[in-house]
């Protein structure tokens, strides 16, 4: 079974002046994607500042949202590394917490070979029983998870999605052709997630979602329902706004943006910094034209 269908957001962590992660406010982030529609959670990512999280930081997060949630939807935690041992004891660390599945970025900085990166991921696969969700971010990574490796994950028995961000529709479709129909691809890139779901995808693992949930639920559920004209449509209109969330590091615009919707999510933990004067201006430009401010 699939882990979700549609939108999953990839969530901020939200932080107080002092830079400590701010519980009330995640709570208030997590009701309102519920009730928006998403489908579900993906906590402690690129997009969640996973990086710059302590370990404990990172599972007392997952914990939290797991117990907040409450079963309404999956939560899904990042647990990757560039270190084998400690991607091991993360995906422990949050299988404990009780997250529903999770998120393995591929190594990063040392990078490996695709032996390499098997390995990798198979003493995950060995170390955990909830579903792992391989995701390929060559942009952030400099790793590429060639489509004969993902078949081989395929086969794995943990491993049952990818999240690709590569954007690139012919590697999806060679991916696509190589792996059984049990095995899902969720589009890790805003702007092709149609595209993606025309060759079999299950939906997406959203940055933009965190502003714009109604919109990226029903973009892909008006796919699903085979409205396809609806679906495109969403996908274009909101293009513009994508791309400004990709002017800067993310997840510095997303934080921006929704602090201009008034969320008050706070700012970002070195080395991310806030958004310059220039993307702040462009976010709500755009806002405002899509009639969102």
């Amino acid at each position: 079974m699939s882990i979700f269908t549609g939108s999953g957001v990839a969530i901020v962590t939200p932080f107080k002046e002092n830079m400590d992660v701010d519980f009330a406010k995640f709570e208030e982030l997590l009701e309102f994607q519920i009730s928006a529609g998403t489908d579900a959670i993906v906590v402690v990512g690129t997009t969640g500042e996973a990086s710059t999280l302590t370990d404990e930081e990172q599972a007392e997060v997952v914990e939290f949202a797991v117990k907040k949630v409450n079963g309404r939807v999956p939560v899904i935690a990042g647990a990757g590394s560039n270190d084998t041992r400690h991607g091991v004891n993360l995906s422990k660390m949050c299988e404990a917490a009780g997250a529903d599945a999770l998120l393995q970025v591929t190594p990063y900085y040392n990078k490996t070979s695709q032996r390499g990166l098997l390995m990798h991921y198979e003493a995950i696969d060995k170390a955990v029983k909830i579903p792992n969700i391989a995701y390929s971010v060559p942009g952030r990574t400099s790793m590429h998870i060639e489509p004969q490796t993902v078949k081989a994950l395929s086969e794995m028995d943990t491993f049952v999605a990818l999240k690709d961000a590569t954007g690139n529709l012919a590697y999806t479709a060679k991916v696509k052709s190589l792996v059984g129909d049990d095995f899902d691809i969720y589009s890790g890139n805003d702007d092709v997630v149609v595209p993606l779901m025309s060759l079999g995808g299950k939906g997406v693992i959203s940055v933009w979602a965190n502003v714009f949930p109604e919109a990226v639920h029903k973009m892909c559920h008006d796919f699903f329902a085979g409205d396809i004209k609806s679906a495109a449509e969403i996908q274009v209109k909101y293009k513009k706004f994508i791309d400004a969330l990709f002017m800067e590091p993310s997840p510095i615009p997303v934080k921006a943006a929704m602090n201009l919707k008034g969320f008050n999510v706070g700012g970002l933990r070195l080395p991310l910094c806030d958004a310059s004067e220039n993307t702040v201006a462009t976010l709500r430009e755009i806002m405002e034209e899509l009639g969102e401010l």
